[in-house]
């Protein structure tokens, strides 16, 4: 037998593993580290999160990122090589990580690695091709990140997802209700990055049944503005909101754009909410953005990220339930989005993600580390599309480090 394929044969056996999640999103800001060690399988999956870091790009790494990520023209020459000098990166980071925690190559069984989205493309986005198919794509290589740490790999986690008939995100749902569903208490676990997303999870002493979806823009337009207009990363403590005015009809040229019309999972990225989209969409309207202070257009964008975050959740949730909203990621250090969404949802418990017992900086590293034990030890995952339900679906690729 290849020896490879024994070794993977062994850690599939073990009882309990020992797994490396990363997790580099659109923030651009660095990169997610989370040792866990995870027993058993499916539902019976149990989590341990032993340590988390996050070690930060740095100004030229970013930039050299930025420069491909959601834009329609790019050089071919620059994501071939990008997908082989984001896999070295990523292999020295895990092994800084490694060393800070006193641990070796040999210690950790398998690395999941969720790579970088570069463009998100789902089939309702899609225009001008003779068939449409969900379509996303996530550079950093499998083979070198496993060659230069010693270390099993699996990654390209997002493609079985596309080819089984979903829009390959979003993947949290898969997970979500395994390790945070609850017998009595219903929840929302709403994460706001770059998009908004949030998992329904009714209790189980119930009927009902999970759902997972994007929701729209969440950090994406107030940081590309930002940037744009202060200089600066992102809205700090929402203190430019804060300062501005909501433009009603430039939002509500935005809330009827037709993304957010209709029911069932959906996904989006910033390709398709850009400030090309916010202008463009503005100006069908009759609206300049130009002729809009800046201050007000950041406030009217996070009162748009707010807005369909709050409406979302209430066409999801039974008018008769207020279930507890767990919230993580970025958007939750802005109080006037935090100040908003609660304006929105009147009656609805609202928690810090950390209350369920994980840092919720950690919470997506930890998500793609139980991925990739279902592919080594499980059967699969339940993926449901609009056409079809499939079972025993398993993601990611997996790569060998000799």
């Amino acid at each position: 037998m290849n020896p490879s394929i024994k070794k993977l044969t062994e850690v599939a056996q073990k009882e309990t593993r020992t797994i490396i999640g990363l997790m580099s999103g659109t923030s651009l800001d660095g990169l997610d580290i989370a040792l866990c060690r995870i027993s058993g399988r499916g539902k019976q999956t149990k989590v341990e999160v032993e340590n988390f870091l996050t070690i930060s790009y740095d100004e030229d790494a970013s930039a050299r990122i930025k420069k491909i990520s959601s834009v329609d023209q790019v050089s071919l020459a620059e994501i071939c090589y990008q997908h082989t000098w984001l896999a070295d990166l990523h292999a020295k980071m895990i092994l800084q990580a490694l060393d800070e925690w006193n641990l070796t190559s040999d210690d950790v069984d398998c690395i999941a690695s969720h790579g970088q989205t570069i463009y998100h493309l789902p089939a309702r986005d899609q225009t001008n091709v003779e068939s449409k198919l969900n379509s996303t794509l996530q550079i950093t290589d499998g083979d070198h990140i496993a060659v230069k740490t010693g270390i099993l790999t699996v990654s390209d986690l997002r493609q079985k997802h596309t080819a089984a008939g979903g829009e390959g995100a979003p993947l949290a749902g898969l997970v979500d209700e395994i390790l945070f569903g609850s017998d009595e208490e219903s929840r929302i676990l709403l994460n706001i990055g770059g998009i908004g997303n949030f998992t329904w999870l009714p209790a189980k002493s119930g009927k009902q049944k999970s759902f997972t979806t994007d929701t729209g823009p969440g950090n994406t337009l107030i940081d590309k503005l930002m940037q744009h207009y202060f200089d600066e990363p992102f809205d700090w403590d929402g203190m430019t909101a804060r300062s501005g005015s909501v433009h009603e009809p430039l939002l509500k040229a935005l809330l009827s754009d037709p993304w957010f019309e209709g029911e069932g999972s959906k996904t989006t990225g910033p390709e398709y909410f850009s400030t090309e989209w916010l202008r463009s969409t503005a100006q069908n309207g009759g609206i300049d953005t130009e002729e809009i202070p800046p201050e007000d257009l950041v406030r009217t964008v996070t009162e748009l990220s707010a807005r369909t975050i709050s409406s979302l959740i209430k066409k999801t949730v039974p008018e008769n339930e207020k279930p507890v909203i767990y919230t993580s990621g970025g958007g939750v250090h802005n109080p006037v989005m935090m100040e908003q969404i609660a304006a929105g949802l009147p009656g609805y418990p609202m928690k810090d993600f950390s209350e369920l017992g994980m840092n919720p900086d950690a919470k997506e590293a930890v998500i793609f580390a139980v991925l990739a034990n279902e592919m080594l030890a499980g059967k699969g995952f339940e993926i449901e599309t609009d056409q079809e339900k499939r079972k025993g679906i398993n993601l990611g690729k997996i790569s060998f480090p000799h």
